[in-house]
């Protein structure tokens, strides 16, 4: 199993190649690619590269499937006998990336394309339509 740590967002996050993340706002459209350069570590059939900050020459490329708001945090404060109370509502803007790539150096040590279902562009289909009706 191969797989990549990646810093995004202020955020460090383990990937894979094939698998979908909600991450932080990036500011792209969907269905465009995406390369990340702040790779902290990658770890391949049991060789780990750890980087000081980062590993050199690493990247994991993906596609943003879509962004989206998550869901309502409420914030409530209140100071007792003082009839001061504060109700605040936040909704967190998040992308959702579609990890297709780890590379190493200009090798690519995981690649897996997912094909995205045409009626439903946010739905993965993990299997294809001919394996599906063989099983």
């Amino acid at each position: 199993m191969t797989y990549a740590i990646i810093e995004t967002g202020g955020k460090q996050i383990k990937v894979e190649a094939g698998r979908f993340y909600d991450i932080e706002l990036l500011t792209t459209e969907p269905d465009e690619k995406v390369t990340i350069d702040a790779v902290l570590l990658v770890q391949h059939e049991g060789a780990v590269s750890i980087g000081q900050p980062r590993v050199a020459g690493a990247t994991v490329e993906g596609t943003v499937m879509r962004h989206f708001r998550g869901r309502k945090v409420l914030v409530y404060k209140m100071k007792p006998k003082k009839k001061t109370r504060k109700k605040r509502g936040h909704r967190q803007e998040t992308t959702r990336l579609l990890i297709n790539s780890i590379n190493l150096n200009g090798e690519v040590l995981a690649y897996q394309e997912v094909p995205i279902s045409p009626e439903n562009p946010n739905i993965v289909d993990d299997i294809p339509a001919e394996e599906a009706a063989a099983e």
